[in-house]
C-alpha cells in the first residue's frame, strides 16, 4: 500500500479552498546516529516501510525548500530557521536510506525538484498560496508541519525496526516544535489558528505544552 498518497491530495484541496488567511541492511552493529541510539538491525525492512521511508526523504526535502523559497519571498527568520532543521531532517532520513540500501528518491537536490509526482504537485500549490501574504505563507509552514505529523504517527505505527522508530519520534518532536513556532507567528499577528490536517483537539494539545528538547527545537521565533 502506498504510503500516505490520499493525504497529500487531500491536503491540496483543503489548502485550496481555505479562507486567504487561513530493501536490505548495510552495516549490522554501526554506529547510531544523533537521531538514534538504537543499533541497526539484520532484519530488512518491509516493502510498506521502504516506501515510508522512501516517502518521508522527500516529504522533508518539501518542508525545507517551501520554507526556504518563502525566506526568499518574505525574510522571515521563522522559515529560515525552520529551514536548518528540515535539512537535517532530511539527512536522517538519507542515513536510514544508506543503513537499509533502499534507493535515495531525492536525484536532484534542487528547489523544487521531485521524484515523487505528488510532492512535486504540492510543492507548487503551496508556494503559489505562500507568495500571496506573509499570513499565508505561515499558514503554508504549519500546513507542513501538521501533514509531517500525520505521515510521521503512520510511520512510527508501522515501524518494526527500533532504530527506525526512534528516528520518527526524534523528527516527529522537531515536527511539534515547528508547529508551534509558525502558530506562535500566526497568532502574533493577531489571527487565530485552527488545525488544517490534524484533529482540532491534538492540535491543542500539542500548541499547550512547551517546546521539545532535543536537536530539532530551532524556529522559535
Amino acid at each position: 500500500m502506498k504510503p500516505k498518497q490520499p493525504i497529500i491530495a487531500l491536503s491540496i484541496v483543503a489548502l485550496l479552498t481555505a479562507a486567504p488567511v487561513h530493501a536490505g541492511w548495510k552495516h549490522q552493529g554501526q554506529q547510531p546516529d544523533s537521531y538514534t541510539s538504537q543499533p541497526i538491525t539484520s532484519e530488512p525492512l518491509s516493502l510498506e516501510e521502504s516506501e515510508k521511508l522512501t516517502f518521508m526523504r522527500e516529504e522533508e526535502k518539501l518542508a525545507r525548500d517551501v520554507y526556504l523559497t518563502l525566506y526568499e519571498q518574505w525574510k522571515h527568520p521563522v522559515f529560515s530557521n525552520i529551514s536548518s532543521s528540515e535539512q537535517r531532517h532530511m539527512e536522517a532520513m538519507e542515513r536510514q536510506l544508506d543503513n537499509y540500501e533502499i534507493v535515495d528518491p531525492v536525484m536532484d537536490d534542487s528547489i523544487g525538484m521531485f521524484t515523487n509526482t505528488d510532492l512535486a504537485n504540492l510543492y507548487a500549490e503551496l508556494i503559489a498560496k505562500g507568495q500571496t501574504s506573509l499570513i499565508n505563507a505561515l499558514m503554508v509552514g504549519a500546513l507542513i508541519e501538521e501533514i509531517d505529523i500525520e505521515d510521521l504517527q503512520h510511520a512510527i505505527a508501522d515501524s518494526t525496526h527500533p532504530d527506525l522508530t526512534q528516528t520518527y519520534e526524534n523528527l516527529i518532536r522537531g515536527s511539534r516544535n515547528h508547529l508551534r513556532a509558525f502558530v506562535r507567528q500566526i497568532e502574533s499577528l493577531g489571527v487565530p489558528y485552527t488545525a488544517q490536517a490534524l484533529d482540532q483537539l491534538q492540535v491543542e494539545i500539542i500548541l499547550e505544552q512547551p517546546m521539545e528538547q532535543g536537536r530539532t527545537t530551532r524556529g522559535r521565533r
